[in-house]
């Protein structure tokens, strides 16, 4: 079974960069039509102009998706410009950095807004148009191997992580017979702006040489299996909980 997109309708959240702009990128050249989301709507244009330059079609829509009021209208003009709404991922999130005794009220209840209710209420805004549209549609999230996998100093973001990967088997349940798939993908360690500086440190350098293969992956090692989850390849796949992690949770070390 293919990967053409061609005729459907995606939208990616927090596509700001790394792996959001990624994912963007890899459904335009597939032939989806990309609202391409994120909060400051001046850091998607560039990506847009590249996409559409490519001569792929995309729109850049400005979104907090921890504005859970501001979700349904985003959906419904996403509808109206680009024809539809076939696909949702749910990309956005927060590192949540932070030992637990020195985290914040603030910061642990951001992560949680932005990594759970973010993926909770766009998933259902997106549900609830596609099960009106009668379309067969693919909501996947983007959870973390910190979904299932202590990451030191990480205790809120291990959590909201883990939280997505059961919101996802629960969703997946609770819409089996309306035409939906929904999944998650957990990725390991990318090298991205948000940690670039990490790695090069002792520390970083330690923890690499922690990984079985001692290499951090590249974004374009997620590209098939969410291909797959976001295709017509997931006619039976839902409420899947996919990791992709060039084995780092492999137990016993480098």
């Amino acid at each position: 079974m293919g990967t053409d997109l061609t005729g459907k309708t995606a939208v990616v959240t927090g596509a700001n960069g790394g792996l959001g702009a990624h994912f963007c990128r890899l459904l335009a050249a597939q032939g989806a039509a990309v609202a391409v989301t994120a909060r400051r709507i001046d850091k998607i244009r560039p990506l847009v102009d590249e996409i559409t330059a490519s001569g792929g079609r995309a729109t850049a829509m400005a979104l907090d998706v921890s504005d859970a009021a501001a979700i349904g209208p985003l959906l419904d003009r996403v509808q109206a410009e680009l024809g539809g709404l076939d696909i949702l991922v749910n990309n956005a999130g927060v590192g949540g950095e932070g030992l637990a005794l020195d985290l914040s009220i603030e910061d642990f209840d951001t992560t949680f807004a932005v990594n759970v209710r973010g993926v909770f209420f766009a998933a259902r805004e997106a549900a609830k148009r596609m099960i009106a549209a009668g379309v067969e549609g693919r909501i996947l999230n983007i959870a973390s191997i910190a979904s299932h996998t202590v990451l030191p100093g990480l205790s809120a973001y291990c959590g909201s992580k883990a939280a997505v990967a059961m919101l996802t088997r629960s969703l997946a349940r609770e819409w089996a017979r309306r035409g939906l798939a929904v999944n998650a993908l957990c990725p390991g360690y990318i090298e991205t702006a948000i940690n670039d500086a990490w790695w090069p440190t002792e520390g970083g350098q330690r923890q690499l040489k922690g990984f079985p293969r001692r290499r951090l992956m590249d974004a374009s090692d997620l590209d098939a299996a969410f291909l797959m989850l976001v295709g017509p390849a997931a006619s039976a796949i839902t409420g899947s909980v996919i990791t992709i992690d060039d084995g780092q949770t492999l137990p016993g070390g480098g």
